[in-house]
């Protein structure tokens, strides 16, 4: 008897020892999450920025295929066996962990039960409730480049085979879809029209790449793969803002696909038959629309006296046009921190940002650890819980939890985000809701 327990002891013994190094590694695990998630609330980073994921506890059966199909990392949790956003602000939106549950206990969200998002009302194929009006990238919520590119790419899809449905059914003086904006929606649609041979118009009112064109000095802006139209896959693993746009115009050169730059799109009318769209230069008549617009084409401004003062700007061009001065940066949002820390690497400047939040609850995480480092370095002051209620040639006025004072200022910055634009989407009869936390 003693024989045939030693020999059961013998081969459960590496059983048992997996199960025990299980057990211990799943424990670890949880407290590792659990204090994850309770640092996120301490430090008040409880708010997404945007698209993220809303999980069903009763459907959740704790598999970790959602934390390990997550790109950034430490996104997602398991805390008591369920699945938990224990890092909310750093979630890009990217939606891998939605495909990866094996039992749909996922859903892709926008704002939550305090803070809601603006969102305007479109299909699967990305058709708006006016129909022949589309919509497709940041204007729908999808800020991330890659997820606006095939954004893009999938609503001219819907539009071709709508068209390819409709011919000979329409005026043939009308265009069969004008794009409006070549950011990387627009551009990656634009490529998908000029494929398929449709006739097609695109109006960007500034430059190609719209709002990527404009970001800071190497700022890195892709980190994924994904399918670009005629190109096929893009396989970059890390981009800066300056290696994707050199891409970009590659592909411009190379395609001859044309783009109307400098050309803003001024009205939308509704007629018999399809649309005209007017701008500042022509009016063109269409069966349809992509609005690939952005969210951030008209910046939300601060509404304070001295804000007309041309030492404001909104968005960050050159760090180095700040050497030598004091600057302020308003805002929270990685726009915000990655300005101050880009514009605190130069010489002999002052930098100070200020956030009208108690912590920068929006930024990505490695956004917020450089902000720390350079306060720690005396390179960057930051001000939380101010606003800024006056502004003077040679100074700004802050006000801090009630405690106004001012600081010695040559240039402000404001990284406040961009105002959507409700009232043209509603005056063209396209809905828009607000969601708290929903799909």
């Amino acid at each position: 008897m003693d024989e045939e327990f030693l020999d059961f002891a013998w081969y459960a013994a590496p059983f048992i020892l997996v199960f025990l190094l299980y057990g211990l590694s799943k424990r670890k695990r949880h407290i590792n999450d659990s204090h994850a998630l309770q640092s996120s609330f301490a430090a008040g980073l409880t708010e997404p920025a945007s698209l993220h994921p809303k999980i069903d506890p009763a459907k959740c059966i704790g598999s970790r295929a959602c934390v390990s199909a997550c790109p950034e990392g430490d996104v997602i949790g398991i805390i008591d066996g369920k699945a938990q956003l224990i890092n909310p602000t750093k979630c890009i939106g990217h939606g891998a962990c939605k495909l990866a549950c094996p039992l749909g206990a996922i859903s892709l969200v926008f704002g939550t039960e305090k803070r809601g998002i603006d969102i305007p009302n479109v299909s699967a194929d990305f058709q708006t409730n006016v129909p022949g009006i589309y919509i497709a990238g940041e204007l729908g919520g999808m800020g991330l480049i890659r997820n606006a590119i095939e954004q893009g790419r999938q609503a001219m899809e819907a539009i071709v085979q709508d068209v390819t449905q409709a011919a000979n059914k329409k005026s043939s003086d009308h265009l069969d879809v004008i794009v409006i904006g070549a950011g990387p929606s627009g551009f990656s649609a634009s490529l998908a029209a000029f494929e398929k041979n449709i006739k097609f118009v695109t109006l960007e009112q500034d430059t190609l790449g719209g709002t990527v064109a404009h970001f800071p000095r190497g700022k890195i802006v892709m980190t994924a793969p994904v399918l670009l139209p005629i190109v096929g896959k893009m396989t970059f693993s890390e981009t800066t803002k300056e290696a994707l746009m050199e891409f970009w115009q590659g592909i411009e050169q190379k395609t001859k696909v044309k783009i109307n730059y400098q050309e803003r799109m001024s009205d939308i009318v509704e007629t018999s038959e399809g649309f005209v769209v007017k701008t500042e230069k022509a009016e063109y008549k269409t069966h349809r629309v992509l609005l690939a617009i952005g969210r951030r084409g008209t910046p939300r401004k601060l509404g304070v006296s001295g804000e007309d003062k041309t030492k404001v700007v909104y968005r960050l061009i050159d760090p180095a046009q700040y050497q030598g001065q004091h600057v302020l940066v308003v805002g929270g949002g990685d726009s915000a921190l990655e300005a101050a820390t880009s514009i605190a690497n130069e010489k002999n400047t002052t930098v100070s940002i200020s956030y009208r939040n108690d912590a920068f609850g929006r930024a990505k995480q490695k956004n917020r650890e450089n902000i720390e480092q350079a306060e720690n370095e005396n390179r960057i002051k930051v001000i939380l819980s101010s606003s800024v209620t006056e502004i003077f040639d040679d100074s700004v006025t802050l006000n801090q939890t009630d405690n106004v004072f001012s600081i010695k200022n040559d240039a402000i910055i404001v990284c406040a985000g961009g105002v959507l634009p409700t009232p043209f989407l509603k005056k063209i009869g396209i809905n828009v809701d607000t969601k708290y936390g929903t799909d």
